[in-house]
């Protein structure tokens, strides 16, 4: 199984949602990647100089890694929340497709993979696609608007808000879809773990099974 567990912005929960998950469902053994686009020197996830730039060059136009020992980065964080193995995947802002072949191989070597990440979704079709919305943030990336049509449910971070501060997102957007509210610092609850567990491709014969 592909989950993807995207976001309208930056730093609404969706690293410590994905960790949640894994630990919620620790059995199915994940594969984590954490997806980061970078552009201008200046890291996309957090605003912030971090490095993620690498040794990329044109020749070589995305770095991927594997992290080895749970820590506070946010690949090390999905290894302390009980991922079997985790990644972590740069690439330049809008060169992700470069890409494509690598995540096409992580998935097709891999039972249950959880991905952090919107921008996968053009690329790869999860089985799975859940997205934090968080109405006290006013930012709103107009690659997240473009995906949300593509979500199978809306994680809502409970703000006390009922309405969002945005102005140019219409609500039917997320009101058609299933809804579950979350608080921090999990952000996924018993029912969540339930919606997730019980998706089709999850309750389906494992892919070694159907060869």
């Amino acid at each position: 199984m592909f989950v993807a567990v995207g976001g309208h912005s930056r730093n609404i929960g969706k690293t410590s949602a994905v960790c949640s998950l894994i630990r919620r469902l620790r059995d199915r053994k994940w594969v984590a990647i954490k997806i980061t686009q970078y552009g201008h020197g200046v890291c996309s996830s957090n605003g912030e100089a971090c490095g993620c730039e690498g040794d990329t060059d044109p020749e070589h136009p995305f770095a991927l890694t594997e992290e080895y020992e749970p820590g506070n980065t946010d690949s090390g964080r999905f290894l302390k929340a009980g991922a079997e193995r985790s990644f972590w995947l740069r690439a330049p802002s809008g060169e992700l497709a470069r890409a494509e072949g690598v995540i096409r191989k992580l998935l097709a070597q891999n039972e249950n993979v959880i991905a952090e990440s919107n921008s996968v979704v053009d690329l790869v079709a999860p089985d799975l696609f859940l997205m934090l919305l968080d109405f006290s943030c006013a930012d709103f990336k107009k690659s997240s608007l473009r995906l949300m049509d593509r979500a199978d449910a809306f994680l809502i971070v409970d703000r006390g808000l009922n309405a969002p501060l945005w102005d140019d997102v219409s609500r039917g957007l997320w009101d058609s879809k299933p809804q579950f509210l979350v608080k921090g610092p999990s952000y996924i609850t018993q029912e969540v773990a339930a919606f997730v567990r019980e998706a089709p491709a999850f309750t389906a014969p494992a892919r070694s099974q159907l060869r």
